[in-house]
């Protein structure tokens, strides 16, 4: 009898050893929502189709209830905040947010985060310390677009820079670290600048308005969906086309190509791919699924170099923007390597 109780006290303890540390919620009947600020340019469509393509599957496949997407009709920190507030009185579990300021929706976010909402944030991203962030280090993206062309045009030159949406967290972080990357490369001198709201179409406009006044340009530094509008501006003004930075949009790499095979035209082309969308959800999944996550996440920036254009191109779809989009998988690596 003694021998038979020592075998199941040991089994015993072999069966706990054996059962998870921590316990996980199921996340089947959980409901997320997108928050989105804009979508007036081709990222933010891609970013909105890499969302819809992600959590329409992950929701077929009964890991969460919904993941629905809403986007404000104007870029309005105001309207995104009563956007936020609806979604609070809807009983979303989690709301994914791309932001339109980083401070101007805290008293929201808090008011999520109070009701015991998860907010993740991502590319535009907040400052409430309840929200996750998501970002890459946009600072280092407009940075490295300097460095690239102190290699490129070791003499320096003239540089034209074209922002992005004026007040958005991206757009001053992207500035910063190009501003950044002229104090580090002193020969180069920025001696314009203009907002292309990361719209072609914006930023062509905008170009052409300030060409007139501006002396020779060797580059033109960007932020993505500005490039070929730049290039667009510089061709009607019959001006030399600059070492233009490009953004990963499909028209862009398409001009780039055409340059390319036409006269060896050489460029780098730089952005955050669309589809971290699909990082935040899996991200806000898994912090509804009880894991720990550390409060703020970064991801690579997608860089496209001369060598891998091409490759690039075939990949990308026809209006749309080079992507990486992200699974479960993939999220449970970030947060498992985040520092």
């Amino acid at each position: 009898m003694r021998i038979r109780s020592m075998l199941a006290a040991s089994a015993a303890i072999f069966a706990c050893a054996l059962l998870p540390m921590t316990a996980h919620a199921d996340t089947a009947k959980k409901k997320i929502a997108l928050s989105n600020n804009y979508a007036g340019n081709s990222w933010r469509q891609a970013m909105l189709t890499s969302w819809d393509k992600v959590t329409k599957e992950a929701v077929k496949a009964g890991i969460v209830a919904s993941a629905d997407a809403f986007t404000t009709a104007e870029n309005q920190a105001t309207e995104q905040a009563a956007q936020i507030q609806n979604m609070i009185l809807q009983g979303y579990d989690a709301i994914v947010l791309n932001a339109a300021s980083p401070t101007a929706l805290n008293g929201a976010v808090k008011a999520a985060c109070d009701a015991g909402i998860t907010v993740v944030s991502f590319d535009g991203i907040v400052n409430e310390p309840c929200a996750w962030r998501i970002a890459v280090d946009f600072k280092e993206m407009g940075r490295s677009q300097v460095e690239y062309l102190s290699k490129r045009l070791p003499k320096g030159g003239n540089l034209l820079e074209v922002r992005g949406l004026a007040g958005v967290f991206v757009d001053d972080e992207i500035s910063a670290g190009i501003h950044e990357g002229v104090k580090q490369f002193p020969q180069f001198k920025i001696v314009g600048s203009v907002h292309g709201d990361w719209a072609q179409d914006v930023a062509q406009r905008a170009v052409a308005g300030i060409l007139p006044s501006l002396p020779e340009i060797a580059a033109v530094v960007t932020q993505g969906g500005d490039g070929y509008g730049a290039a667009q501006a510089f061709e009607a003004a019959k001006r030399p086309t600059p070492v233009i930075i490009m953004g990963n949009r499909e028209d862009e790499l398409q001009w780039w190509k055409k340059q390319k095979d036409a006269s060896g035209y050489e460029t780098m082309s730089v952005s955050i791919a669309p589809g971290v969308s699909t990082l935040a959800f899996w991200v806000a999944q898994q912090i509804l699924d009880g894991k720990q996550v550390k409060k703020d996440l970064t991801v690579p920036f997608l860089r496209i170099d001369q060598p891998t254009l091409e490759d690039n191109l075939k990949t990308t779809q026809k209006g749309g923007v080079a992507n990486v989009e992200y699974s479960q998988a993939d999220a449970q690596k970030v947060i498992a390597t985040a520092k």
